[in-house]
Order: C-alpha cells, then sequence, then structure tokens
C-alpha cells in the first residue's frame, strides 16, 4: 500500500497596505504651523510682533543688510522697518492666517454640507430653489465683492473676515454634495433602506453621511485653501485686520515699504515660505483624501 505524501500548502502572503503619505505629509505641514504657534509662544516673547518692540530694519543672525549693519541672535529672523521681530511676527501671524481659513471653510462646507444634502435627497421644490440661488452666488465674483463690503465696513477681525469669505464660498461645496447625494440616492444600499421603511433621516445621517465623510473632507480642504487665497488676496490689497498680525499683512507692509527694491527679502520671503509650506500641506492632504474616497485613485495607488 502506498502511501501519499501531502506537501504543506504555502501561506498566501496578504499584500502590504501602502501607508498614504500625501496625507500624512501634508498632516505634518499643518501641524508643523500649528505647532509653531503653540510652542512659539512658549519659548519667544510675542509681543515683539507688533510694531516699536525691536530695532528696526536687522537682517537675520549672521548677514549683513545693505547699511552694513550685521543681524543678532536676539532677532534671529531679522526684523522690519516698524521694529517687529520676524519670528514673532510667523509665530502669531502664521496660526493666525490658518485660523482664519479654517472657520471660513468650517462655515462654507456646513451650509454647503445641509443645502447639499436637501437639495439632493429631497424631491420638492427646494431642490430648484437651492440650485439657483447656489448657480447665481457661484457667478458672483467674490473678491470684488469683498472689496467692497470691507471697504464699506472699514476694520475688521479675523473672525468677521472669515464670515465674509465664508458667505460667497458656500455654493461650491453645494453643488458638489447635492451631486453626489443625488447619486448615492440612486444606488443599492439606499433604496433597499427605503424598501425596509427608514425614515429619512435615517437614510441621510446612517446611510449617506458616513459614505461622504472623505469626499465631505476633501471639500473642507477645498474651502481651507480657496479661503486662504481670498484671505491673502484681501490683505495684500490692505483690506484686511491691519491691527492683528497675519501672513497676508506682513506681506501688504512689506509691498508698501519696497522692501524688494530695499533688499530686505526675510521681510516678504519667509512669510511667503510658510505660505508655500501650507498650500503644500493642504494640497497634499487633498491627494490623500482623494485616495481614499475614490476607488479608482485607490487601485492606482495600490492602497
Amino acid at each position: 500500500m502506498t502511501e501519499t505524501l501531502t506537501l504543506p500548502a504555502t501561506r498566501r502572503r496578504r499584500p502590504r497596505r501602502r501607508v498614504n503619505r500625501p496625507l500624512w505629509i501634508g498632516l505634518t505641514l499643518i501641524g508643523s504651523i500649528l505647532m509653531l504657534g503653540v510652542l512659539g509662544r512658549l519659548f519667544w516673547d510675542t509681543g515683539m510682533a507688533f510694531p516699536a518692540e525691536a530695532p528696526p530694519n536687522l537682517p537675520p543672525a549672521g548677514l549683513t543688510n545693505t547699511r552694513g549693519v550685521t543681524g543678532t541672535l536676539a532677532h534671529p529672523l531679522g526684523t522690519e522697518n516698524s521694529g517687529r521681530d520676524m519670528l514673532a511676527v510667523l509665530i502669531v501671524g502664521a496660526p493666525n492666517t490658518l485660523l482664519m481659513a479654517i472657520v471660513a471653510g468650517s462655515v462654507s462646507t456646513l451650509i454647503g454640507v445641509v443645502l447639499g444634502f436637501v437639495a439632493g435627497f429631497s424631491r420638492n421644490r427646494a431642490d430648484p430653489v437651492i440650485r439657483l440661488v447656489s448657480d447665481v452666488a457661484y457667478t458672483i465674483p467674490p473678491l470684488v465683492i469683498l472689496i467692497v463690503v470691507q471697504s464699506a465696513v472699514g476694520e475688521v477681525g479675523l473672525y468677521t473676515m472669515a464670515l465674509l469669505i465664508a458667505a460667497f464660498d458656500w455654493p461650491r461645496p453645494t453643488r458638489q454634495i447635492r451631486a453626489q447625494v443625488l447619486s448615492m440616492r440612486e444606488s443599492g444600499y439606499v433604496r433597499t433602506a427605503v424598501m425596509a421603511g427608514a425614515s429619512p433621516a435615517e437614510i441621510m445621517f446612517r446611510e449617506m453621511l458616513p459614505n461622504l465623510l472623505p469626499f465631505i473632507a476633501a471639500s473642507f480642504i477645498l474651502a481651507v485653501s480657496g479661503a486662504v487665497l481670498a484671505a491673502i488676496g484681501l490683505e495684500v490689497l490692505g483690506l484686511g485686520p491691519t491691527r492683528i498680525p497675519t501672513l497676508g499683512t506682513t506681506i501688504s507692509s512689506a509691498i508698501d515699504s519696497a522692501a524688494i527694491f530695499r533688499g530686505m527679502w526675510w521681510w516678504w520671503g519667509l512669510p511667503t515660505l510658510v505660505l508655500v509650506v501650507l498650500f503644500g500641506g493642504l494640497l497634499l492632504i487633498n491627494i490623500g483624501l482623494d485616495a481614499i474616497a475614490n476607488p479608482r485613485v485607490r487601485k492606482e495607488a495600490g492602497q
């Protein structure tokens, strides 16, 4: 009687799930700006972010300006012509700019989610009205309206400016969320929930909303990026919160004082560099969230 030898079955190796690098790198960049504002206040005198608190026109430490003055470690990133320390300005201004953009993006995204759900899920008169209002508002140039409003209002604060920006940015997320809800409303699991007798609130919050969270997060990041652009545009034109240090007001004061022609590159270059980091982080986060929300992108990335 012959014995048959059976070879042990080889274990199949599970494919490694790749790390969502764009998302983590973007979160690290945005986190570094937040940490700059949190830790910087503990180790640096942020009172020097306001005028007449430091010697004017000092270059960064170890460098010499056109007048032959050498920078010191007391002001490692230099100062500008009104006597503000650039390190203190960045510690205060960068988080202020990000905070203003987050508030504006949160408000516009929240309005977009509510109106998008109402317009996309309901089959009554709300959908045509919301679609018409959002389409009309989408065609209005927001920067021109914001310039007129801020010129009439005068000095505004961070939160007021954020609300003004959000008031003209809600049509984009509204249209995007509405399109997604219209598509999901015809899906199989939503029809199954309807046949099972689920209420509209249960369908929206239990069935649709969890599947829309990555898309809503991506829409929120786009809203934050748009808010930063709008805020910088207004501040460079001199219409922002002039008494509160932000990246845009710093660049605006550098332009008004001809810092480029005077060779004071640190005055406008450093806040511009922080803006590049900010936009780069938001872009990478958006790419990472797109890989999560879009199955085709996730499949191509091997995640």
